[in-house]
């Protein structure tokens, strides 16, 4: 006797569910990993090695985000396009200078950026809360180191 494997372990509704949500989340933290690169070349001023390196971090983590929303969205069994046109289209509002700038000014453009990704998130999170489960919990988590790196940042304008 043969075994029929589904596709995926998830239903279709849970599926679409977490594409709707979570595909903007990921194309958002792709543009903030591109814009967080442009501003951590060009940043300037008194906080410049503070804030230089802590790009890096967040730009890493925002990668790595990037790809755990996306691999959930995959894992489910739908396709995502994430192409740089794409990625483009949802990181054309940016805070990121286009050239150099003081570190205060780079700082708050990129917590524009992280706003704008954690409004995505909240939406996925109360999107997915009666849909799936699993992949609430993985929006909740990114939003965790998401708000983290945001408090890092802000530390260094905070008065």
């Amino acid at each position: 006797m043969a075994t029929t494997v589904k596709t995926t372990a998830s239903n279709a509704t849970a599926a679409s569910s977490t594409s709707q949500f979570l595909a903007p989340v990921v194309l958002g933290l792709q543009a903030l990993t591109i814009n967080g690169k442009q501003a951590h070349w060009h940043v300037r001023g008194a906080n410049f090695i503070g804030v230089h390196e802590f790009l890096d971090t967040l730009v890493a983590h925002a990668g790595g985000w990037a790809d755990e929303a996306a691999e959930r969205i995959v894992a489910l069994g739908l396709p995502l396009d994430a192409r740089a046109e794409r990625v483009g289209e949802k990181g054309a509002t940016t805070g990121a200078p286009a050239g150099f700038a003081h570190s205060d000014e780079v700082v708050a453009g990129i917590i524009a950026d992280i706003d704008r990704v954690i409004a995505d998130l909240d939406a996925a999170i109360e999107g997915l809360d009666e849909t799936d489960l699993t992949s609430q919990d993985i929006a909740i988590g990114i939003k965790s180191g998401l708000e983290k790196d945001r408090w890092f940042l802000f530390s260094h304008i905070a008065e």
